[in-house]
């Protein structure tokens, strides 16, 4: 392998068989299993503008992951996430530093009212189909299973058994990145300023700090910034947008025994941290989600919108106590909310990876994997991804994902 460990100076003009732009969690997913391939002999630039991580979506995120979605390669991308985080051990260690982030199978809960009942178990028989550990519960057995829950207006609700949890995601990244550098990947602190594009192909990418790289594979993990990234390679109106998510979170005096993370039909959500609890919501349909790019928290929301829902749910939480709360940012595909993979139809070596809508961090294991087996074999190989790609856009083909929190 003709890569060095490590982040190292460039030269005016570099050349790479791949450059990844954006080294958060699948950037690293990615540049990890071209290094990891045995097949692959070529060098790996990873762009990312801030090695401290401390505004991108994955440090922020909230770190789950489910099985239960409504598009059968859904499941099974959370089901090769899963048992990735798992095994995390036979894959990321270097040297004697085992990762361990932490990760808590104690399940999803996604609550139904009589009109939510049926889109519920549709979404199960599709989850059991692809041999997902889902249970279908009804009132009764909800109320019997976590007393501190409200049931009357409920129909009843969705368990993940197993596979489904929450767990460290700034540990997934750190463990990502570290492993992607020992095996040779180079971690350049820039930004892209330009792509070169020449007959069908992305030549040479242009960093802020006047260097220049050229590149065999051009793969665009750049987050909330992906279309400004597409749009340099002269694919306009890419739909992947910025929107802020807001974390808020709270203690509760009394214990709420074998609390998983709940999905209030109101779109609410809350699990347990840390001794304390986090929660948050996203908007309804119908309601304002401007693009957005800062990180401000609105504290209101909390106070006016969180709060009482969250004791209509859980008496318990009528006492409650505010400390802390974050934002981060979804990039979500307008289009879909399921994510774009894979290449551009007239720019054939400009790689996906965007628009997972919250999803990235628990399918980065699936998409690293499988964006690396098309850049090393030209095809998927281990899970078939290809619904996904660009050209449902054009076609207008959309891919429903329903289980959007």
């Amino acid at each position: 392998m003709t890569g060095q460990p490590g982040d190292k100076r460039q030269s005016a003009t570099d050349s790479y068989d791949v450059v990844i732009v954006g080294g958060g969690v699948i950037g690293s997913a990615v540049a990890y299993f071209l290094l990891a391939d045995p097949d692959f002999q070529g060098r790996v630039a990873v762009v990312e503008r801030d090695p401290t991580y401390q505004t991108g979506a994955t440090a922020r995120s909230a770190g789950s992951i489910r099985q239960q979605f409504s598009t059968a390669v859904n499941v099974r991308i959370s089901q090769y996430g899963a048992h990735f985080l798992r095994n995390i051990s036979d894959y990321l260690a270097v040297d004697s530093m085992v990762p361990d982030v932490g990760f808590q199978e104690r399940g999803y809960l996604f609550l139904a009212t009589d009109a939510g009942r049926q889109v519920l178990e549709s979404n199960h028989a599709t989850q059991k189909a692809e041999g997902a550990d889902t249970a279908i519960l009804s009132a009764e057995e909800l109320q019997a299973r976590f007393p501190w829950m409200r049931v009357d207006d409920l129909a009843g609700g969705s368990l993940g058994l197993s596979s489904e949890g929450w767990f460290d995601p700034y540990g997934l990244l750190q463990a990502f990145r570290r492993k992607a550098r020992q095996l040779g990947a180079t971690y350049l602190e820039d930004e892209v300023s330009d792509l070169s594009v020449e007959q069908g192909q992305v030549t040479q990418v242009k960093l802020a700090s006047g260097t220049s790289l050229s590149c065999g594979w051009l793969v665009n993990a750049a987050g909330i910034r992906a279309a400004d990234i597409a749009a340099m390679a002269g694919v306009e109106r890419l739909p992947v947008h910025p929107r802020k998510r807001q974390v808020f979170v709270f203690d509760c005096r009394e214990d709420l025994p074998g609390c998983p993370l709940v999905i209030d039909p109101s779109g609410l959500y809350f699990r347990p941290e840390s001794g304390g609890f986090i929660t948050g919501i996203s908007p309804g349909e119908g309601e304002e989600d401007p693009d957005c790019d800062d990180l401000e928290v609105n504290h209101n929301l909390f106070e006016e919108r969180l709060w009482p829902l969250l004791a209509e749910r859980v008496p318990a939480f009528e006492a409650i106590r505010p400390t802390g709360a974050w934002a981060g940012h979804y990039d979500v595909n307008s289009f879909d909310h399921n994510a774009i993979l894979g290449p551009h139809p007239e720019v054939s070596n400009f790689l996906f990876a965007n628009g997972f809508s919250g999803h990235g961090l628990q399918q980065s294991p699936a998409v690293g994997r499988g964006l690396s087996e098309l850049v090393v074999h030209g095809s998927w190989r281990s899970l078939d991804l290809s619904a996904f790609s660009y050209s449902r856009l054009l076609e207008n083909r959309p891919i429903r994902e329903l289980n959007v929190v």
